[in-house]
């Protein structure tokens, strides 16, 4: 088998297991664990896969900017925003992040609840700026315009300046290995300011998004209360989170 062959079969076989180890490759491949570990770091520098102790893993495929992420898998991120709307309590102050998982939830909020958003997200705020009930504190920075939201040291420190009852994540890749990563640098180190600071943590990521990594670490698999996702909490795909001891909506 030529090299282009192992390659192609190496991203199909990632594709759709998420996930592959370099002895499982080396027999698939009828290669060495050391041939295929060169193939899976060409494939890493390129981007198609992540490399990791042992094998690879599958990269988040979710589009980068958020005007592209906002009209993606809109119905699956409407499911997920049901679920979580129904763990918010009147009187809690809440964290909520750029993800547009988060967004969902802004636009679900009922008239009549009675909470206060924290926020770092423009569009979340320009949702909420005509809530009867909700108090909305900004986060001001520097502007990211790809997510539409701030980020920065002003950003963090006010973060850390409160005690919020809930922060709903956004997940861009999270897995119980490599826990919670994603894409950019300054918005990570937001995001786990917010992890740091809240006390309850609950992440929305549709199924797609489990079982990736991405370059920046944000917290590990042990700091998340709860996951919830656009499938049934008993599904098969999500046992070995459930086994972790995370709660699953």
């Amino acid at each position: 088998m030529i090299k282009e062959e192992r390659l192609q079969l190496i991203i199909e076989h990632i594709r759709k297991e998420r996930k592959v180890l370099l002895g499982d490759l080396s027999t698939l491949l009828g290669v060495s664990e050391d041939t295929v570990r060169r193939d899976i770091k060409e494939l890493s520098d390129q981007g198609l896969l992540k490399a990791v102790r042992g094998g690879a893993i599958s990269r988040s495929p979710i589009p980068r900017h958020f005007r592209e992420r906002e009209h993606y898998d809109v119905s699956h991120k409407g499911i997920i925003a049901e679920k979580a709307v129904k763990l918010i309590k009147n009187g809690q102050v809440v964290l909520f992040d750029s993800g547009t998982s988060v967004l969902a939830i802004a636009t679900l909020l009922p008239l009549d609840l009675q909470i206060t958003v924290i926020t770092n997200s423009f569009p979340v705020a320009s949702v909420l700026e005509d809530h009867p009930c909700i108090e909305v504190i900004f986060l001001g920075g520097r502007l990211n315009k790809s997510s539409f939201s701030t980020s920065g040291f002003e950003v963090i420190q006010t973060i850390r300046g409160i005690r919020p009852d809930i922060c709903f994540l956004g997940i861009c890749s999270i897995d119980l290995i490599s826990g919670v990563t994603g894409i950019s640098y300054e918005d990570c180190q937001v995001k786990k300011a917010m992890v740091e600071t809240s006390k309850q943590i609950i992440a929305l990521a549709t199924v797609e998004k489990l079982g990736t990594t991405e370059p920046y670490y944000i917290t590990s698999m042990s700091d998340i209360d709860t996951i919830i996702t656009d499938i049934d909490p008993d599904h098969e795909s999500l046992k070995a989170y459930k086994d972790a001891g995370i709660r699953l909506e």
